[in-house]
């Protein structure tokens, strides 16, 4: 048998840096303020419970009535609707439906889906309601 007189280096393991090709360290994908996994959804339901949320502050019995949205509306009828409305039976609240897809498609940014989502809620809640939807929202067609 053979003795080596240099034993083996020790295995250390190096610390690895993200500092490939020169570049530098690689920082942060998005600032802390802002969330990385909202999605079209998420932003849609936001903005339709903000309209619910600036209605149930005049219309305190809006907080017994579901709202729901949907990706789209069940059935075939010659027309897209943009919600709808189902009153309340046994044992089940009343609930407003808005549908998200056609909401979307017919709007272009963030603002006018805004104002069309308050103005789809602010319908259907005067449909529920039985009233005219300038008398649920007095902004209703302002915007």
């Amino acid at each position: 048998m053979k003795d080596s007189p240099v034993p083996p280096p020790p295995t250390q393991s190096r610390p690895r840096h993200r500092d490939r090709h020169g570049r530098g360290m690689r920082g942060p994908v998005a600032p802390p303020q802002v969330p990385l996994a909202v999605t079209r959804a998420d932003t849609f339901r936001d903005l339709v419970q903000d309209s619910v949320d600036r209605l149930e502050r005049r219309w305190p019995q809006l907080a017994d009535v579901d709202f729901v949205v949907l990706e789209v509306p069940s059935g075939s009828e010659d027309s897209v609707p943009l919600g709808g409305v189902l009153p309340a039976s046994k044992g089940r609240p009343a609930r407003v439906m808005v549908y998200r897809r056609p909401v979307e498609l017919r709007t272009k940014s963030r603002d006018e889906r805004a104002l069309l989502v308050h103005e789809v809620v602010v319908e259907q809640v005067a449909e529920l309601l039985g009233l005219s939807p300038e008398s649920v929202d007095p902004r209703y067609g302002q915007d």
